[in-house]
């Protein structure tokens, strides 16, 4: 009886080890009609993070793909914005795939994939990130910057979480001659037909345009333009409740009303070299007070120089005040760093 028992317990063992190996199981069939098997990370951009044994995490690009077979459940965004929680199986049909879901499946090609995310109960495996690091000193000016920026996304079912920070400062000798810092804490819900709902909560100062502190509250309606597999423009329009503080103390605190309209373009080319691209430009019309304005630029090109993971790149900002805080301060402030970047997941 006890040999009998060690037997089921041994089985047992056997078939739920067997069980979670499987379930890490994924095939993905090249468009060459070499078969892949390995562990699906998640796709964007046109690119499939994959993981093999003996050669670790690669990337695969969109258009070398067939068709997909996965037990396991993601959440799939099609370029025409339905979103489907499911997963995978081969169709016979060349560059096809149906995506299984609860009431049956849909057949859909390959190239009208945008995302792919798998469905996972580990916080940390729904965590992604970029860090990025510059740094610059000459001695014959005795003058030190340093760039320190990154975000670190939290996804979900239809809705995900980026804390993101952007800080920019100069010293000459033990002074500080310029500082830029921001930070923003953003949620996003996907709807359907390409539109998302979005809340920002964000932090900012600028030495040169005067202000000590700006917090502000926005809440965004955003809608994707394009996306495809290298790229995605999308245009967002709310109502943003801003606090500024100025470095001068002589001018007041203000609380403000303003309108925001922004731009986001995303560029991936999969040729190499890899080439990243991050582009936006935001314009601020103000309700309340003296007729003002803002806008910030910002563009980030970057070239992988190891995998997907380590990058190079230069960071361009611009911002533009119509009215700062107070006379002194300029009304406009722009910056230039090179910088190297390490993606997380």
């Amino acid at each position: 009886m006890r040999v009998f028992l060690i037997s089921i317990f041994l089985v047992v063992g056997m078939l739920i080890q067997f069980k979670g190996y499987a379930q890490k199981i994924d095939t993905v069939y090249h468009i060459n009609g070499n078969i892949l098997t390995g562990d699906f990370k998640k796709m964007n951009y046109g690119v499939v993070t994959w993981k093999m044994d003996g050669m670790g995490t690669i990337s695969l690009e969109e258009p070398k793909i067939n068709t997909i077979k996965s037990n396991k459940q993601f959440e799939i965004k099609l370029k025409n914005g339905f979103i489907y929680f499911g997963s995978f199986d081969t169709s016979g049909i060349d560059r096809k795939v149906n995506i299984i879901i609860s009431n049956g499946s849909e057949l859909v090609n390959v190239d009208d994939i945008v995302e792919v995310y798998p469905i996972r109960r580990s916080f940390w495996m729904r965590t992604s990130g970029n860090f990025s690091l510059g740094l610059n000193y000459t001695k014959g000016s005795d003058v030190f910057t340093s760039v320190i920026s990154g975000n670190i996304d939290y996804r979900k079912r239809r809705s995900y979480y980026r804390l993101a920070w952007d800080s920019n400062n100069t010293w000459q000798g033990d002074s500080i001659t310029a500082t830029k810092v921001d930070i923003s804490l953003n949620w996003q819900r996907l709807f359907k037909k390409s539109w998302s709902l979005g809340i920002v909560l964000g932090a900012s100062q600028n030495l040169e345009l005067g202000t000590k502190l700006r917090l502000d509250l926005t809440p965004l309606g955003i809608r994707d333009i394009v996306y495809n597999h290298w790229n995605r423009l999308w245009a967002g329009a709310g109502i943003s409740v801003q606090r500024e503080i100025p470095y001068d103390t002589t001018s007041s605190v203000s609380n403000d009303l303003a309108g925001i309209v922004t731009t986001v373009w995303k560029v991936y080319k999969y040729t190499n070299p890899k080439v990243w691209v991050d582009a936006n430009i935001v314009f601020i019309p103000y309700f309340t007070g003296d007729e003002r304005y803002r806008a910030n630029f910002n563009l980030n090109p970057k070239i992988s120089i190891v995998g997907n993971d380590l990058k190079l790149g230069f960071r361009f900002y611009y911002s533009y005040d119509s009215r700062p805080p107070n006379e002194a301060s300029s009304g406009s402030d722009w910056g230039l760093n090179l910088e190297i970047t390490y993606s997380l997941h």
